[in-house]
């Protein structure tokens, strides 16, 4: 890990890079189209809560991708108690939170959101985080696996 962590605002539509307690960039980003908390797969929202990259991916059809663990425990818990996933993949997406992998992807809860590029002519994503090319170019070489990524309401 870095030391690096990035703060993404969703009203306000902004990325927030902080290197310790100094913010270092600041950038405004396209969201889900369905401004509410992440629910579920397909429902087109970004989910809000504390994250990490779990996946640097550079061969991504979106330019480059960082993927957030999402979901983490405690939307996994919020899918266990409505029934939406089962107890084996609650633990499965609890244990690789715990060490600091990529949960479950594939699940009811939807998976698979990261950072990406490019938005220069989309007002919204399925649920990612996308910005210009340049933009993710930079975050992709500054950021490691396990820095942290809050999304604020």
């Amino acid at each position: 890990m870095s030391g690096r962590r990035i703060v993404i605002t969703k009203h306000a539509k902004t990325l927030m890079l902080y290197d310790g307690e100094e913010e270092v960039l600041t950038f405004p980003v396209v969201i889900g189209k369905n401004p509410s908390d992440k629910e579920r797969e397909g429902d087109l929202a970004t989910p809000e809560g504390e994250f990490y990259i779990c996946e640097k991916n550079p061969q991504s059809k979106y330019h480059r991708f960082l993927g957030l663990s999402y979901p983490n425990i405690e939307d996994a818990e919020r899918g266990l108690r409505a029934k939406m996933i089962s107890r084996a993949e609650y633990e499965q997406i609890r244990e690789a939170i715990l060490q600091k992998k990529c949960p479950l992807w594939k699940t009811a809860l939807g998976g698979e959101v990261g950072l990406h590029g490019p938005s220069p002519n989309v007002t919204w994503t399925h649920g990612c985080i996308a910005m210009s090319v340049e933009e993710i170019e930079r975050l992709y070489e500054l950021m490691e696996i396990g820095d942290e990524v809050v999304v604020r309401k």
